[in-house]
Formats: C-alpha cells, structure tokens, sequence
C-alpha cells in the first residue's frame, strides 16, 4: 500500500515506518502536526508529541498548522488533505506502542477516509523494542524528561543506547516505560537507515524548564539551529533478503494545511445513503439495524472515495452493537442503467447480533481494509465479509496466482469462523465466490480445483478435532465481475448456520419431497430436467438456500416456443422481452416450487437477487418491471397477497457472467435466495 506516515520525530514513528517498508508498503508521504506559534515547544496533547517540531518542518513533504477545533479534528482534516493532493494513499503509519487513547482516534479517523491504519509496534514488548530501535540503526536524542530518576540538566540531549541501562533501571525502581509510552520521555531522530543521504546535527539548542518539581521534573530541549553532515556512504534499509531503496525520489514541498470544505466524495453514493437512511428512519430503524451490507460500485479505482463516503453514514457512533458486514465489487452498474454506486441491506427488526471487528493489522486475524465488521452473527446466520486472498500481517494479497488467493481466502474465513466456534467446511450453506475477468479460463479451473481440495482438508481436521455431526453440503455461485478490491483475482463470500446454545444437529435434505397437490402457474409443470438447474441447501424447519442456474441450453427449453436470441459482434446479443419475461415467470414458479416443497414461503425470504449478464443489453428499467410484475402474478394466482400490499423486495445485480462452476459462468440468468423461519 501507499502509506502516509504520522510523524513526530521521534524514534517511534520512524521505527514504525521501518516496520511499514519491511512489510512491502511503500511511504509516500509524511505528516506531522505542529503547535500555531512556532516558539511554543510543546501542545498539552494526550494525542502527539509536538516537542522537535522546529526540525520536523524542515523535512517534511506535508505539514499542517493547527486549525480550529479537537485535536482529533485536526488529524482529520490533515489527513483529507494528503489524499487530495495524493490520491493514491491508501494506509497511515502511527508510532501507538501502548496508548489505546491514540491508536483508537487513529483508526476512527482512518475509517471515515477510507484508509486502513498501520500499528506495527502496537503492543509489542518495550525492553524489546527499544533494543530494535537501537540495534536497526536509530540514533535518537531526548528532548523531554518528564519522570522520577530523569534530570534535565542530565539526561536532555542524551543518546537512547547511552540511556538505554539506566531506562532499565528506572523500571525496576519506579516501573515506568522504557520506551516512554507514558510520557516519561520524548526524543528526535538523528539518524535512522531511512535517512539515505545525511544526517542531523544539533549546533544550538536551549533547555526550558516546564516544571522543576523536586521529584519529577520536566524539562524540553528547544532546537535552535542545526545543519545537516552528509554520510560517507548512502546506506539502504535492509528487508528480509533483499535491499530497497528508500527516498531515493527527491522531497516535495512543504504544504500548510488549513480546514478546507472541500470534497471529493461520490454524488451518486451520497445520494443512494441518504435515501436508504430515510427509509430506515421511516420504518423506525437506524444503521444499527443492518446487518449486511452489498456494495457495488462502477469503478473499483473509486474504492477509497466510496469508503470516504460510506462513513459518513455509517459508523461506530451510529452504529453501538457494530458496523455492518459488508462486501465490495465493481459490477457493470452504468451500461445496465444503475447511477454508478447501488447498495442493498439486509436489516433485521431487533437488534441482536454479535459482531467481529478487527481494526489493527495483526498476524492472527486479518484486518478489514474498509469501515465495515468481519462478520455478524443474527438469528443463527453468521454473515461474513468478503474475504480476499490477504496476508494477515502484511494485508498483502499473496503471491502465486489466483488458486493461492482462493487458499488465503479461505483460510481467513475460516479464521472468522472460529471466532464463532465453527468452520466454513461444515457449517457454510452459500458460498458466493466471486472472480475478476483478469482470471484466465484455466485459472479458473484451478480454482475450483483448490476450493474443493481445501474445504475437504479443512471438514476432515475440524470433524477430527470436535468429533461432530457430518456437516452442511453448501451451495456455490461463481460470479465474474470487472474488479475487485485491491485489484484481487477472488473474493470469497460465506453465510454460514451457526447453532447457538443448543445442541440440535442441523439435518441438510438431500432428497427432494413431492407436493401432493403441484401448482402449474403460467403453464410450467415439474420435468426431470428442472433438477438440473436447482442447488439447495435445507436445514430442517429452519434455513432454505436455493441458487436457480439458467444457461443457454436450459433457457431454449423455456422459451421453446419464443424468439431466439440474435448473436451480434464482441460477445453481445441482443435478447427478446418475451424471452426474458417467461425467464423471470420460470424463475419465480421453481423457486415458489422448492420453498413450498420444504414448507417455506415467500415471507420467510430474507435476501432474493437476480444476476444478469451485462452480454443480454437488458438495462434495469426493462428487468426490474418484468420480475416484479412476475412476483404479483404468482401472488394472485396462489391467493397469498404481499403484506399490506407492498412491493416485493429483491435486487437486479448485472454482471459479466455467473454459473454453479468457476470454469462455465455462462448463465442467462441466476437466482439467488436465502429463507429463514423465525
């Protein structure tokens, strides 16, 4: 990732954009906070450390002076300025080790831009971490005591590895922080490997007394002049095995930044929020009533724009049981009629969810890289993020190919999974899998290949671990879309039945039961061939997941007696509104079939979409009409109204192609349905 990075100076934020590069990001600018008045050496702030700040602007590439209101108000209105001028930023490095107080604003403030937030020495050992300091070739100088056993007169303008046994020894004595988490010291960095070309040297400075308690004085060196001592030779910061080069580009300028109203947020994406938040508002719900949440968007290069967007709407604040899951594609959206943003939401009536949220960049579980949750548990239905092919410590997709990021990706559900005591081999009942057109035809073999290969190693260890029931047999929906996030080849979305506090076995039905008195709506009648296109997935009075797959060979035996399609250049064919409206009714009448079969209704749907292939040239205005006319028909015939007369929920999503197998994403057209019992 692009990185800005948070600096004050001091050793810590240099550390940590050490950390950032040795993790494969790459630091493209810097950011520091200072006081108004330039002769003021220090701000009363729990948040920064502005002690140093008369050398810091000097080598900055962004600054910022302080602006009305909170501090954390000035961090954000900072860090909205660096992605204006640099779009491409996408991560912010901050030198937290221990404070929760700044770690916290970090990542509140990260998520309403959109940016995900690097904490590479959060929580770290401190005896450890300073030693790192030291031995990675940081030289840095106090220039603030502010704790029992440290003198100014002593120990102001003194080098870490000369103070480093006597931090100890203060540790032991009073227990105070060796790497000066609690504000017992504060430094500048001299020289560290990142400084390719020279180094800083101190010719002037003052000592100011802040305080001059007897057992705790504070005192601030004040730089007053300096120069810079080029090094002998250029040294380069070693990573891993290999060398990079760090600032090799030359220093931009220096930027003051002030409060500006300024916007760059998506129009169309305001737009569509702010009508679903009226709608919620309407019916009596907030945002904390969603529980999940599908973004598409026209232009996965506007990913970080839309996030930006996105909290302005919804956050923590609004949002105390956590933020939605959510999951972020780019679909056709403008050829197909849409604005260039379309949302849905799934909302539930209570509020009753447990919900992941995994903010900091770790190695145990991997961060989310949007203002959204990992998951969310409700009603027995775990709803999981789209998960990419990410490594966990570096956020990094892993290298190898499209069947490797499959791997990842599931690995990283199953990570979530057990969160909530379960696993995606056994528990998953709709596994959506979707695939950027970049995926080459044999790549997407391969990765079906992988997935079916690593859930049954996956079913194997966990049945050998818990000694539990056989599982769920999951349904699986390929979808080809233009982009993902991160510009990743497969994004994997899981829901999974999770059984809370009882001890029933969940029983998946295999074997289709018979309606004793079948419904022939519009003429269609049950055929064997009907089978072919159904995969469902039934927990017993519970969960009903059906995926209705029409391809081209099943669509002709539909239409039998309509016009066929006519096949034009590129791919694109134009296809009849009779063909697609006995499509839509024959969609409606099999779905309304395998729910009735297992004793479900059109009440008991939660989610219901239709993916169409942008190939049809079939914009939503046509679609949409034809697939709610075909819902109110069967209404009427089987006598079982919509609730107080309202429309039936479900969404069009176009795409470049779906299918029941990564290798033949070729539908007509693809229905997806999730039912619950309450």
């Amino acid at each position: 990732m692009k990185v800005v990075a948070l600096v004050s100076g001091g050793k810590d934020s240099c550390y940590a954009m050490m950390k950032a590069i040795h993790y494969g990001h790459e630091i493209v600018a810097l950011a520091n906070l200072m006081p108004l008045d330039d002769s003021v050496d220090e701000l009363d702030s729990y948040m920064y450390q502005t002690v140093g700040h008369q050398i810091i602007v000097r080598h900055q590439e962004l600054g910022y002076k302080e602006t009305q209101g909170d501090e954390v108000e000035d961090l954000f209105t900072l860090l909205r300025e660096v992605k204006r001028k640099i779009p491409s930023v996408t991560a912010v490095s901050s030198g937290a080790i221990a404070s929760d107080y700044q770690r916290l604003r970090v990542e509140s403030v990260c998520s309403r831009l959109g940016l995900v937030s690097l904490a590479y020495l959060w929580k770290q050992d401190q005896s450890l971490l300073l030693q790192e300091m030291i031995t990675s070739g940081i030289v840095a100088v106090t220039v603030k005591v502010a704790a029992m056993g440290l003198d100014p007169a002593k120990h102001l303008g003194k080098e870490l590895a000369f103070l480093t046994a006597y931090l100890h020894k203060l540790k032991e004595l009073y227990g105070i922080n060796v790497c000066g988490e609690g504000g017992e010291y504060e430094t500048l960095t001299l020289d560290c490997p990142l400084f390719s070309n020279a180094r800083i040297v101190l010719d002037e400075h003052q000592v100011v007394m802040h305080s001059s308690d007897a057992i705790a004085p504070v005192g601030i060196l004040h730089p007053l002049a300096f120069h810079l001592e080029n090094k002998a030779d250029v040294q380069h910061l070693k990573l891993q095995d290999n060398i990079h080069d760090i600032c090799t580009q030359k220093l931009g300028s220096v930027y003051e930044v002030h409060d500006s109203l300024e916007g760059c947020l998506q129009e169309d994406l305001r737009i569509v929020l702010g009508k679903i938040e009226s709608q919620l508002l309407g019916l009596g719900f907030g945002w904390e009533n969603v529980l999940y949440i599908h973004l598409y968007i026209d232009d996965m290069n506007k990913f970080s724009e839309a996030n930006e967007t996105y909290v302005n709407f919804i956050r923590q604040e609004k949002c105390p049981f956590g933020v939605p899951s959510r999951s972020t594609v780019q679909v056709p959206l403008i050829e197909s009629g849409f604005s260039s943003a379309y949302i849905e939401v799934l909302v539930s009536n209570n509020k009753s969810k447990k919900v992941l949220h995994v903010q900091s960049i770790s190695c145990w579980a991997p961060s989310c890289i949007g203002p959204y949750s990992q998951a969310t548990l409700h009603e027995g239905i775990l709803h999981m993020a789209g998960q990419l092919g990410l490594d966990p410590p570096t956020m990094n997709l892993c290298q190898g190919g499209p069947d490797v990021e499959l791997e990842q990706a599931l690995k990283n559900s199953e990570a979530v999974a057990k969160c909530y005591n379960c696993s995606v081999s056994t528990s998953a009942i709709v596994f959506v899998i979707y695939c950027s057109k970049r995926v080459s035809s044999s790549e997407r073999l391969n990765i079906q290949e992988k997935q079916e290969t690593i859930l049954r190693q996956m079913k194997i260890s966990h049945l050998q671990e818990t000694d539990t029931y056989k599982g769920l047999d999951p349904l699986f929906l390929y979808v080809l879309v233009p982009d993902l996030p991160k510009r990743a080849c497969v994004e994997v979305k899981p829901i999974l039945y999770v059984e809370d506090g009882t001890d029933t076995v969940p029983e998946a039905l295999t074997e289709r039961s018979r309606s004793e008195t079948p419904s022939h709506y519009w003429g269609f009648k049950p055929e064997n061939w009907h089978d072919s296109c159904i995969q469902k997935c039934v927990v017993s009075g519970k969960i009903c997941a059906i995926i209705l797959n029409i391809t081209s060979e099943l669509a002709t035996k539909i239409c039998f007696d309509s016009q066929p399609a006519d096949n034009v250049n590129n791919g694109q064919y134009s296809l009849p509104n009779a063909y697609m409206e006995k499509m839509s009714k024959f969609c409606i009448y099999l779905l309304d079939k395998v729910m009735t079969d297992n004793d479900f209704t059109w009440e008991d749907i939660m989610s219901l979409r239709f993916y169409i292939p942008e190939s049809l040239q079939m914009s939503v205005q046509l679609l949409q009409p034809m697939f709610c006319n075909a819902l109110f028909e069967l209404s009427e015939m089987s006598h079982n109204n919509f609730k107080n007369g309202e429309e039936p929920i479900f969404n069009i999503v176009p795409v470049i192609g779906t299918g029941k197998s990564a290798s033949s994403m070729d539908d007509v057209v693809t229905c997806e349905l999730l039912a619950r019992k309450y």
